[in-house]
């Protein structure tokens, strides 16, 4: 299984994008106590369960293969 590690700049994004959506009215993917969408989002990314994913261009892995 392929790890994916996200800038914090994604992280943000996607909590943000995550915690709109619940609060919204989405489902919750995972069994949490609190209740705050802020707070469940960030669960979710650190159980793995979130629905959204990063694309990256090609430009940003060619920086990273020079670097």
């Amino acid at each position: 299984m392929t790890v994916i590690k996200y800038t914090r700049y994604e992280r943000a994004r996607i909590i943000g994008a995550r915690a709109l959506q619940i609060s919204m009215g989405a489902p919750v993917l995972i069994e949490v106590d609190k209740k705050e969408p802020i707070d469940i989002a960030y669960a979710e990314l650190e159980k793995g369960v979130i629905p959204i994913t990063v694309k990256r261009t090609a430009l940003e892995k060619q920086r990273k293969s020079t670097a």
